[in-house]
C-alpha cells in the first residue's frame, strides 16, 4: 500500500477509478494505485460520491471523512481519509475482486 501522508490521523491515497462498471468493487493495489470500479457515470459528481461511499463503507467510517482532494474530473484521484487506522487501510488492498 502506498500512503502519501500520515499527518494527525490523516492518510492520503492515490486511487484509480473506472466509472460505469458492471458492479462496485475495490480491486486492490496495482502500481501504487488503489483501483476501484463504480457503477455510477462520471456526470455531475456521481462517480465521486460513490467512490467516497465505497471507501467509507470498506473502512467503517462516515463518508464525510473521505474527501477527494485532487482529480475530481479524472480517473486518477488523491483521496484524504480521516480517522482510519493503518489496519483498516491495509484491508483495502485485500478486498475480494
Amino acid at each position: 500500500m502506498k500512503e502519501i501522508s500520515n499527518y494527525k490521523g490523516e492518510k492520503i491515497l492515490n486511487i484509480w477509478v473506472q466509472p460505469r462498471a458492471s458492479r462496485n468493487e475495490i480491486l486492490g493495489y496495482q502500481n501504487d494505485l488503489l483501483r476501484l470500479r463504480v457503477t455510477a457515470p462520471p456526470v455531475d459528481g456521481e462517480a465521486n460520491q460513490l467512490v467516497r461511499k465505497i471507501l467509507a463503507e470498506a473502512l467503517g467510517i462516515p463518508p464525510s471523512r473521505v474527501e477527494i482532494i485532487k482529480g475530481g474530473k479524472g480517473r486518477r484521484k488523491k483521496v484524504r481519509i480521516l480517522g482510519a487506522s493503518s489496519d483498516q487501510l491495509a484491508k483495502l488492498g485485500n478486498q475480494p475482486g
